[in-house]
């Protein structure tokens, strides 16, 4: 299982930390969602604590324009390929993407998600983000607000059988928690008993298809066989 984690500079805590920390958890890697960090630097720390690091990017954009040339920028490049959602239009596009690995934070700024955007996600291969952090950190009315949108799009996942991941969206290391306390939170969601780890695991088959992908589409430096434009 892998956890996707916004590290330094993006985050409060540097990737070896998480990855130390996401070993203790029980993790198999993290995801890293946009970095400076050399891959050089990645190699060291999965050989230092035994935990995979696959280097994603999060494209976060105003608008779809903008987003459609962050994703052409970085899809050759980048292992996990993320669009930050949050308002419709952005939600939209990512679904419709089928170059996007994972929609996230459909609903950071006020954005929804509806029968038609979710099958488009599952047309298009695109994962969507079950984003647990609002419902770990926040409390009140904001809280029962997260967990009402989790509701309504875990019975259009279940409806449309849309592929999806989960994050608690950590920015440090303290706000990681073990598989087995989001596959609790799962079910206070509705789903059934190892869900929530499922959507877990759903980064680390990314990052290997993806991987392989990459291997095989290199051809000579800027020329690739495309493959991300096919169906997953």
């Amino acid at each position: 299982m892998y956890e996707a984690v916004s590290a330094t500079p993006d985050g409060e805590t540097t990737v070896a930390r998480f990855a130390h920390a996401a070993d203790r958890y029980g993790y198999d890697g993290v995801v890293v969602r946009a970095t400076s960090t050399p891959d050089d630097e990645y190699d060291r720390i999965r050989d230092r604590f035994g935990v995979d690091v696959v280097d994603g990017v999060e494209v976060v954009a105003d608008n779809p324009e903008s987003a459609a040339g962050a994703v052409g920028a970085h899809r050759g490049s980048r292992t996990l390929l993320l669009v930050r959602g949050g308002t419709d239009t952005l939600n939209r596009f990512a679904v419709e993407q089928a170059r996007v690995d994972v929609l996230t934070r459909p609903f950071d700024d006020g954005g929804d998600v509806n029968h038609v955007l979710v099958r488009a996600a599952r047309d298009n291969g695109v994962r969507i983000e079950f984003d647990l952090g609002p419902v770990l950190r926040l409390d009140g009315g904001r809280r029962v607000q997260a967990l009402r949108k989790l509701r309504k799009l875990r019975e259009l996942v279940d409806a449309y059988d849309a592929p999806y991941v989960v994050s608690a969206t950590p920015r440090s290391h303290l706000q990681l928690r073990a598989p087995r306390e989001l596959d609790a939170l799962g079910e206070t969601l509705g789903f059934e008993a190892g869900a929530m780890k499922a959507g877990l695991r759903e980064w680390g088959r990314l990052a290997e298809r993806n991987r392989e992908r990459l291997s095989e589409s290199f051809i000579a430096p800027g020329v690739e066989r495309g493959r991300y434009e096919e169906d997953a």
